[in-house]
């Protein structure tokens, strides 16, 4: 009996120790690597080994990597940093390969402006999501989205109901030469209908229509959006067919915006402007500027929740400039990506004249709720 305790405690102080040293014995960083050895995974890794350790400049060279086979395309000769990249990068675990090849640029004015650009010549049609995030308070942003709000303007007080119907649709895209940039190419819909809540049947007020071709680009934490779009107005038939209709104002008109952002450490600036090149009624003033401010946090709160918040203004020349302000703050739950499963509950409020169809004339002001919806 003696002799199966000392065997027993002689067997267990052994594993312990086994323990004990696992425990404080370092792993190497290519261990940490071999736990997450997809290519979307050793993309990004190896990108921070070149640019981190090996002081390589973003943009100036291109990375693919294919079932762990890494292919690097320097744009300009450097044999020292070649060999040094290989050496390193052929110890990752996962890496199944390295391949270094030069892609001299100086006579090659598209391959020189890709190069500029940041831009690859790796493409995918109809990929996901986008590259320029969409505005989080911006009342006309295209997306899917149910609201309830006490509306006030000089002449009316009632419930509005605010639906809205669209998303981005990326047609195609080239990569960037690090993960998450590139320049895409996309086709954009939606439809904003207001109604009134506080009649019998619920009177749909207005319907906007809009659609466009952006152009989305980022190149770290900067990206941009070049858009051209139409967008149509219309009242609905209950309006019209009230005892006191308003006057119809044919309202519609193609324009051209283009927005510029910058990101740091969750918070988000952007600005620019819009000008309608076609414009009915004739004598509408065609300047738009559009800037902004946002947060987006990556620390959840409230049931997985994380805050976001922005605040959107636009001053339009038909209306001498003075500011249209939309607030919107909550929680976002899901994918923070474009093209994603997400959803978003926000509080939103506004003061300004009317974002919407022909009642853009009108000041008002409200508040309330409001879901959005991700796909």
């Amino acid at each position: 009996m003696l002799t199966r305790v000392t065997t027993y405690l002689t067997f267990t102080g052994r594993l312990c120790a086994l323990s004990l040293c696992l425990a404080i014995i370092p792993c190497p960083l290519p261990v940490l690597a071999a736990d997450r050895v997809g290519d979307e995974f050793l993309t990004g890794y190896i990108a921070s080994i070149l640019e981190r350790d090996l002081h390589w400049e973003r943009g100036s060279y291109a990375l693919k990597i294919v079932n762990g086979d890494a292919t690097i395309t320097m744009f300009k000769e450097d044999q020292i940093r070649r060999e040094a990249a290989e050496k390193q990068l052929l110890a990752v675990d996962g890496v199944e390969g390295v391949r270094i090849v030069v892609m001299p640029v100086d006579g090659d004015t598209s391959e020189a402006v890709g190069v500029f650009l940041g831009v690859t010549s790796e493409a995918k049609a109809y990929p996901k999501g986008d590259l320029f995030q969409p505005l989080i308070a911006d009342p006309k942003q295209p997306q899917f989205f149910a609201s309830f709000n006490q509306f006030t303007s000089v002449d009316a007080r009632y419930t509005m109901a605010s639906v809205g119907f669209g998303e981005t649709f990326g047609l195609y895209r080239f990569f960037g030469t690090h993960e998450g940039d590139g320049l895409q190419f996309s086709l954009v819909g939606a439809l904003f209908a207001q109604f009134n809540m506080n009649t019998s049947s619920s009177d749909l007020l207005n319907a906007d229509y809009t659609i466009g071709l952006p152009v989305t680009y980022r190149y770290g934490d900067n990206s941009l959006r070049f858009r051209i779009y139409h967008q149509s107005s219309h009242l609905g038939d209950e309006l019209l067919q009230s005892f006191n209709p308003p006057e119809r104002v044919n309202l519609s008109y193609e324009a051209i915006e283009l927005i510029y952002s910058r990101e740091w450490r969750g918070f988000r600036v952007y600005g620019g402007g819009e000008y309608l090149v076609h414009k009915e009624p004739l004598d509408l003033k065609p300047a738009i500027a559009h800037w902004g401010i946002e947060y987006r946090g990556s620390e959840p709160m409230i049931w997985n929740g994380r805050p976001i918040g922005g605040v959107d203004v636009k001053s339009l020349e038909e209306h001498e400039w003075r500011n249209d302000t939309s607030v919107k703050a909550g929680f976002e739950f899901g994918h923070p990506n474009p093209g994603h499963r997400r959803l978003r509950l926000l509080a939103e409020w506004y003061q300004g004249f009317d974002p919407r169809g022909q009642f853009y004339v009108n000041k008002v002001e409200y508040y309330g709720l409001g879901i959005y919806l991700g796909f």
